[in-house]
């Protein structure tokens, strides 16, 4: 047993339309809504008509900077606060209109945040009308003398037309107007709900121009909802509209039947031509702006709406309000439409009022309005990541697929992006602070979309009769109504009666020869005349003939013309189709270079700004490399002068210590040669001990000098201790190195202390001063500064600091330090331990003898030692300790 094989059956391929090069940007419209309190912030000023400006409200951070940032977006047209409906229509919805009127689509929709005057801008208010009821006064204007009967259009389930002749629509109507099962329209006639009541003025009606009078008319619409990404119709008569259910605060309808169905979604569909429609989508003839508005109003009446905390009616689904207009040729003759399927053209405008964007944070939404407002915001940006594929696609050559199947707004409307129609967007933004983030990315968003390019709708192709026929058909009838009299007799009857009337004819007498020569010559002279008549008509007749002749003699031969004619321009259509084509590619080209260029001067912006940052880092360095050189020469200056110093100390230091170690060595040699001599006097005595003892001198005036014997060994240091200030040598005062010939600026501070010293230093040439100055130092060539401070044995020392003074290139004076002296101040102990000598002979009589002589302090004292420096003389040497005599 074979299995049957399942096939696919194959797809019908899309019809094939003409190319078409031409395509419009999509037209983005700004309007502003007025603020409800005037001390409000507002975030959005008006520069011109085509710009405003976004300024960020205080508070608001806009970049990483944390700098405010003032932004400006161009559009098409802006209108501010003040601009009315009518201003608006005649911009926006207006040439729309117009296109419908002509057999091509068009798509308006109003998008922006929640509250920002969206529904009003598409509806409107009485006295205050909007887009749409504005659209329908001027559609109907137009067409009114030209509509078809009411049914002489019918629509199919396949978003097609079909027509029937004035006798099928006459049963049709006597068959809707019996059967009161079949939901009525709203006639004009009906009463008007005052909520649309007076919508729009009769001053401002308007009407358009160059409408195709040689056709018939008719008005379809539609409304549908797109809520929570299904697709609702709103003119559908369900049982909700008997029961009336009532809803809830919270959004949820209170059933009072327990029957109640609620309404079934609908589904897209593709038609033969690959156009989206909404199967199953209730469709209602209209025959006046005022029935056409009550429609609209009984579908608005059943849309979601809720009160959140932004607004207070809050459309929670995008709602689409769908006008179809069909149009046929009438016939040859301008009395009948033409009954012919094929020359049926279909139009269709859409007007969408698109759910506010919004964020749940500030609506306050819960349960139910949550997942409304996920539903909305996704919707709106699926609609933005298609004009986002779109423009890279045209820009950048790319061949991505737009996902239009992602939501049900994009897919329904996925043909006017493909080149179905026109495509126009109102932005209705709130300048208030609060939405400043909302404004700014639907700012952002309608400034990307001006960018889209969608493909120019083709002119509706001519059907071929003879332009005027209606007229000419109503003129026509005027003249034969004209012509027939009140009487029902004819002008042409009146013509023949104009003739000479027949004589009586009636024979009386048999040889009666008046009458019949009478009624022979009438009869001769009707002939006559009636001879005239035809040959004048015959000769008329061949004039009419000739004039036919010469005219299609000349009808041909311009026909001909005409033929040559079109025969140029179809040559000329196809230059001009070639330098089309070569133009788009060199647009295109033109487009991809300029995105190049725009990168590359992106990057070229990136790396000056690298340069100039690089450069300021560099020239930073430098400059932190010339005060490093410069410190560095400094210091090195520094160091040579401290080098210099110290080795200039340590030549002197070590100087000293050998000249010490040279004394201490002397000094051990005196004291072991003083040993000597007192062990060879002692010896000496102990051998003569009769030897009577020399008489003492007087010492009335001068002091006993003691022996060599009894004079102690001075106690010595490795470095030379200061001599006692209370008892000098040779008071002799001290040289300050710095004395020379420059000139010295002696700063010496006002809190400093005297400390009696004899030792001072004396800089001749100085200048004295408690506090350094400009002028000061402008007339000397040397600087000293005398510091005090406490020495680590608790005694005051006295710095000298030293230094040259430097002229800079400012003009000005700076002190650069090479030297420092150290002036310290020590006291010696006085008692100094006494150093006993023995003696052979015992102890004297006398007890103050007890210690030798040299052991007095001021004994020592009274002794001066001289020498010169370079001399051999010293301790050990004759003759190095003279008494000073002492005046009487």
């Amino acid at each position: 047993m074979n299995r049957q094989v399942k096939c696919k059956t194959p797809r019908r391929p899309p019809p094939r339309k003409p190319p078409n090069s031409q395509k419009d940007p999509v037209g983005v419209y700004l309007r502003v809504r007025p603020l409800t309190a005037e001390d409000e912030e507002c975030c959005i000023e008006v520069i011109s008509s085509t710009t405003v400006q976004l300024h960020a409200p205080e508070g608001f951070k806009v970049n990483r900077n944390g700098e405010y940032k003032e932004t400006q977006y161009s559009f098409k047209k802006v209108f501010g606060v003040s601009v009315s409906q009518l201003e608006l229509f005649e911009h926006v919805a207006k040439p729309l209109v117009v296109d419908l009127l002509h057999g091509k689509n068009g798509l308006l929709f109003t998008y922006g945040v929640t509250g920002s005057g969206k529904t009003f801008t598409m509806t409107g208010s009485p006295g205050l009308g909007g887009l749409l009821p504005r659209s329908l006064d001027m559609i109907f204007n137009s067409i009114g003398p030209f509509q078809a009967k009411r049914y002489v259009f019918k629509t199919d389930d396949k978003n097609g037309m079909e027509i029937q002749c004035e006798v099928d629509a006459l049963l049709e109507r006597q068959k809707r107007d019996s059967n009161f099962t079949v939901p009525k329209t709203p006639s004009s006639r009906q009463k008007v709900d005052p909520e649309i009541g007076d919508m729009l003025r009769p001053e401002e009606a308007c009407k358009a121009d160059n409408v195709d009078e040689d056709s018939s008319y008719s008005i379809f619409v539609s409304y549908i909802e797109i809520y929570n990404n299904y697709i609702y119709d709103l003119l559908e008569e369900t049982q909700e509209d008997a029961i009336k259910p009532k809803w809830n605060g919270g959004g949820t309808p209170v059933r009072q039947n327990t029957d109640f169905i609620p309404p079934q979604s609908k589904i897209l569909r593709e038609d033969q031509n690959h156009n989206m429609y909404v199967a199953g989508c209730m469709e209602v003839e209209v025959k006046s702006a005022e029935e056409a508005f009550q429609v609209f109003w009984r579908g608005q009446k059943k849309r979601k709406v809720a009160n959140t905390r932004l607004n207070r009616e809050s459309s929670r689904s995008h709602s689409v309000f769908i006008i179809k207009l069909a149009q046929a040729p009438l016939d040859a003759d301008g009395d009948n439409i033409l009954q012919d399927k094929n020359q049926v053209s279909v139009s269709q405008l859409c007007l969408v009022d698109l759910a506010g964007s919004e964020r749940t944070a500030r609506t306050g939404a819960e349960g139910t309005r949550i997942r409304e407002a996920g539903n909305i915001n996704q919707s709106l940006l699926n609609l933005r990541t298609c004009m986002e594929i779109l423009r890279e696609n045209q820009m950048y050559g790319t061949n991505k697929m737009v996902p239009y199947r992602d939501s049900k707004v994009t897919h329904l409307f996925k043909n006017y992006f493909d080149g179905e129609g026109k495509v126009r967007m109102v932005v209705c933004v709130n300048p208030k602070a609060d939405d400043y983030e909302e404004t700014m990315l639907v700012m952002r968003f309608a400034e990307m979309t001006q960018e889209v390019e969608v493909a120019r709708p083709l002119d509706r192709p001519i059907c071929g009769f003879t332009p005027g026929r209606r007229h000419r058909n109503q003129a026509f009838k005027e003249e034969r109504g004209a012509l027939i009299d009140n009487d029902g007799t004819s002008v042409v009857n009146g013509m023949l009666l104009s003739l000479p009337p027949l004589p009586s004819c009636e024979l009386t007498d048999p040889n009666d020869e008046i009458t019949l020569p009478r009624l022979i010559e009438a009869l001769q002279n009707r002939q006559r005349i009636r001879q005239m008549i035809t040959d004048e008509y015959n000769r008329e007749a061949n004039m009419m003939k000739s004039m036919l002749q010469q005219l299609d003699s000349s009808l041909a031969s311009k026909e001909n013309l005409i033929h040559e004619q079109n025969c140029r321009l179809a040559e000329k259509e196809k230059v001009i189709q070639s330098n089309k084509n070569e133009i788009d590619r060199l647009e295109k080209k033109n487009k991809t270079q300029e995105h190049k260029i725009d990168i590359l001067q992106k990057t070229t912006k990136v790396y000056e700004d690298d340069k100039r940052s690089l450069q300021q880092e560099l020239e930073t360095r430098g400059h932190r490399l010339q005060r490093e050189l410069s410190e560095k020469r400094r210091m090195e200056q520094r160091l040579q002068g401290m080098v210099s110093d110290t080795q200039h100390k340590w030549e002197k230091e070590c100087e000293r210590r050998v000249n010490a170690m040279q004394l201490e060595m002397q000094n051990k040699l005196w004291v072991k040669d003083e040993k000597l001599k007192q062990l060879k006097a002692i010896v000496t005595e102990s051998k003569t001990p009769g030897r009577p003892d020399p008489p003492p001198r007087q010492t009335q005036t001068k002091p006993q000098r003691p022996s060599r014997e009894e004079r102690p060994p001075a106690k010595r240091s490795a470095s030379p201790s200061p001599l006692p200030t209370t008892t000098p040598v040779r008071p002799l005062h001290r040289r300050s190195r710095s004395a020379g010939g420059e000139k010295w600026v002696d700063h010496k501070p006002s809190s400093s202390l005297d400390l009696g010293t004899v030792l001072q230093p004396v800089i001749p040439n100085a200048i004295q001063v408690s506090t350094p100055n400009e002028k000061a130092l402008s007339k000397c060539d040397r600087y000293v500064l005398t510091h005090q401070e406490v020495a680590s044995d608790g005694e005051i020392q006295t710095k000298l600091i030293k230094g040259e003074v430097i002229k800079t290139r400012g003009g000005g004076q700076a002190v650069q330090f090479t030297d420092i002296e150290t002036l310290k101040q020590e006291l010696t102990t006085t008692t100094v331990p006494s150093r006993k000598r023995k003696s052979s002979e015992g102890a004297s009589a006398s007890g103050d003898q007890t210690d030798g002589a040299w052991t007095d302090v001021e004994t020592r004292c009274s002794v001066a030692l001289e020498m010169k420096a370079g001399s051999n003389m010293g301790p050990g040497y004759e003759h190095h300790g003279i008494t000073k005599r002492r005046r009487p």
